[in-house]
């Protein structure tokens, strides 16, 4: 390997990428190089990556020629990303969710996200390996397993620390350096909590903000796309990219949708000066004494970076018994949707089919079996029932009017805090409102946790705000980033 562009690319962003290809020191083909021979070396161990993008070199090698030509597109031109396996594109990848009941389907276009990248300049090099079905397959299955893709180890400490999911492959691929950046998706925590595990920035945007078009489902109340990077700045750069309105999407057409095309305006290392954050301690009850002290060390700083701390915060919903009515409702209805126009090589076509298909080849798909499949497909599939309308109702009422919005309002907060991907972080997932995750730093010693990982290992920051206040928490995310700069890469896995 040469050792300049392996110094060069090692924990690189996107702006100093961006500028070493305008400078003719580097070039998009020399970087997708770089990272497929990275990912053949490192992927087995981590098994971070479905599948590699047989026409990446050929489409870095366009970009390269299409920038000396006519010029770049801007920021994402070249830049080699990973798309986790649940978000169509419309070329020689398959999308499968990390279902060898997928394993051969290719969509027939790319979805809105995929299209809006592209447009971009980005380079797809491949698909990132996922909990299968969004981690809503199996209520045994361990965070980041997939039947097609085998289980994707932390970086950080493979086998040993917990990996986060479900966009698992995404978050190792970003920490371990297979690519520049991802794209995730999340419903609860599925973006959130693989950033914090694996060191670091991943942002779930406000549900109707990125579209959910071509991208198989878990909920449309809950869904989103979102980037995971190592820094900040490359999140803002990201999201600019996947906003633009969609037609075809419902949620976008709300009233109150306030999206940008450019977020970095909104990056000030002095965002911390004066804002107001809110401590809702009755969530970090169940922190250990190492992630505990994490969280403490934030409040610290963001006091000595002039933050106004309000402590203790409490929320009316605190008491609330929640349920998970809404996604096995929607997930039975979404599926089907989206299996019932999948594209060529799908093995089945509505979730009955995909439960037969299971059964019928156990050995292979049903390592932790199907029962959240099975509880799902109890529903009519058509969103009719009462305790459906019911639970949606309840959910929005709870994690809005008595969650974050009574909080935000009633202490004069411009955000909450929150460790990780703990137990409060639902309710920005069930209140559709963004949250943005930066590394805070790692405990150096855990508990053991479900699936028998510890808790120790990278632990991140969790900045949550209410509808469509994304410039406001990359603000604030960025001046923490700046001012503690947590950071590191992971020791290459032997």
């Amino acid at each position: 390997m040469d050792r300049t562009i392996n110094e060069r690319l090692i924990e690189v962003d996107i702006v100093s990428l961006q500028m070493a290809m305008e400078s003719g020191e580097l070039s998009s083909e020399a970087c997708v190089h770089w990272y497929l021979e990275r990912i053949e070396r490192l992927n087995p161990k981590l098994k971070a990556v479905l599948e590699v993008n047989p026409d990446a070199i050929a489409v870095a090698k366009a970009l390269d020629a299409e920038r000396r030509e006519r010029g770049s597109r801007g920021q994402l031109h070249g830049i080699p990303i990973l798309l986790k396996d649940n978000i169509d594109t419309g070329d020689r990848m398959h999308t499968s969710a990390g279902s060898v009941a997928l394993a051969e389907h290719f969509a027939q276009t790319d979805s809105a996200v995929a299209a809006q990248l592209r447009a971009a300049g980005t380079v797809f090099l491949g698909k990132a390996n996922m909990t299968e079905w969004a981690n809503f397959m199996s209520s045994t299955m361990w965070a980041g397993y997939s039947s097609r893709g085998g289980l994707t180890l932390n970086p950080y400490g493979p086998g040993e620390l917990f990996v986060g999911g479900s966009s698992s492959g995404s978050g190792v691929a970003v920490a371990a350096n297979l690519c520049t950046a991802a794209i995730g998706t999340e419903t609860s925590g599925s973006i959130i909590s693989p950033s914090s595990q694996n060191g670091l920035v991943g942002l779930k945007p406000t549900i109707g903000l990125v579209s959910h078009s071509g991208i198989i489902p878990i909920t449309h109340s809950q869904d989103s796309a979102g980037p995971m990077t190592r820094t900040v700045r490359d999140a803002a750069i990201l999201l600019g990219a996947m906003t633009a309105a969609d037609p075809k999407d419902t949620a976008m057409q709300e009233n109150g949708r306030i999206a940008y095309t450019d977020y970095t305006t909104f990056l000030d290392a002095n965002g911390l000066q004066g804002a107001r954050i809110g401590v809702p301690r009755h969530y970090y009850r169940g922190l250990d004494e190492a992630r505990a002290e994490i969280i403490e060390r934030a409040i610290t700083l963001f006091k000595e970076c002039g933050a106004i701390v309000v402590d203790p915060v409490a929320l009316p919903c605190e008491s609330a018994k929640w349920d998970w009515d809404v996604m096995r409702f929607e997930f039975k209805k979404g599926l089907n949707n989206y299996l019932d126009k999948a594209g060529s090589g799908a093995s089945v076509r509505s979730l009955d089919e995909l439960i037969a298909y299971n059964e019928a080849n156990c050995d292979v798909a049903l390592k932790y079996g199907q029962d959240t499949l099975i509880w799902s497909n109890g529903t009519s599939g058509t969103l009719t029932e009462p305790v459906y309308t019911e639970s949606l109702r309840l959910n929005r009422e709870l994690s809005r009017d008595q969650g974050i919005d009574h909080a935000i309002s009633e202490y004069r907060l411009d955000a909450l805090l929150f460790l990780g991907n703990e137990e409060g972080l639902d309710l920005s997932a069930r209140a559709g409102y963004p949250a943005i995750t930066v590394p805070g730093g790692y405990a150096e010693t855990g508990i053991i946790a479900e699936g028998g990982y510890t808790t120790k290992g990278p632990q991140g920051i969790t900045f949550v705000g209410t509808a469509y206040s994304e410039p406001l928490l990359f603000r604030l995310a960025y001046a923490y980033e700046q001012a503690s700069k947590y950071r590191f890469a992971p020791t290459e896995p032997v």
